[in-house]
């Protein structure tokens, strides 16, 4: 370690050097199905990669073409001598192959629900159209099946279909579907989303509400209709009440005719 150090004052004082920041980077990239793929280390100086290991050979290489090349050089050469970072690059190698997959498992292969939500326009033209569209987010993998059914049956999408998987930046993913419909009294529209994460489909519906001015008018019949049977029971109780036409109980006779 203290030969690196002195092989890196020596890249610092060379001539043109100017200011400095060296540090350290190793990687572990991996393959779609989590496998390392390979074991990456680097000497980085001014942000730019000064000797690199190469994990195929297992072996320092130059990595600095620049003004730098030749300290670079001869620092790949002494750490290749090295027994120390020879023994250091192998233990890197093993945590990739041992770390990584705990890793890959609580990441690449977590699976995460969407959430689903359908927001409705109204539009004027042609007039009773609505456009719908059903918001899929949260969730992970990026794979999901989105599709709209109307009344239970397949609906074929507008605006070229799915979009799409747009990535959230936390690890998950969101898309929408949209649809151009004039849907009539009584019809339902579902959005069926179908994913890794859930066990079966998630279906959220959506129906057809009353505009307005049908509201209000619907409304408006609604309370007139309980008025009326207000005033029907009423009199119907009144009359239940009311003593029968030209009868007079005489005194001590109540009007069931009983007497006292």
């Amino acid at each position: 370690m203290k030969l690196v150090l002195w092989l890196l004052s020596m890249a610092l004082s060379h001539h043109g050097a100017g200011g400095f920041l060296v540090h350290l980077a190793s990687e572990c990239p991996l393959a779609a199905n989590g496998s390392v793929l390979w074991f990456g280390f680097a000497f980085v100086f001014n942000k730019n990669p000064l000797v690199c290991y190469n994990d195929h050979d297992q072996l320092f290489e130059a990595c600095d073409m620049g003004l730098l090349h030749d300290v670079a050089v001869d620092m790949a050469t002494h750490l290749n001598w090295d027994a120390d970072w020879r023994q250091r690059m192998a233990g890197g190698r093993q945590a990739c192959q041992s770390q990584i997959q705990r890793l890959w498992s609580r990441t690449g292969q977590r699976k995460t629900p969407p959430s689903v939500r359908i927001v409705s326009m109204a539009l004027s033209n042609p007039a009773g159209t609505m456009h719908l569209t059903c918001y899929v987010w949260g969730f992970y993998p990026a794979d999901v099946r989105v599709t709209w059914l109307r009344n239970g049956s397949p609906v074929e999408p507008t605006e070229n279909g799915l979009s799409p998987a747009l990535a959230n930046g936390d690890w998950t993913y969101q898309t929408h579907v949209s649809l151009l419909t004039t849907p009539k009294p009584g019809d339902t529209y579902t959005c069926h989303v179908q994913h890794a994460s859930l066990p079966e489909p998630h279906q959220e519906e959506w129906g057809p509400s009353l505009s307005p001015g049908l509201t209000v008018k619907v409304s408006v019949a609604v309370v007139v209709l309980i008025v009326g049977l207000i005033v029907l029971g009423s009199g119907l109780v009144s009359w239940w009440r009311a003593p029968a036409p030209g009868y007079s109980p005489l005194a001590g006779h109540n009007y069931a005719g009983g007497s006292t």
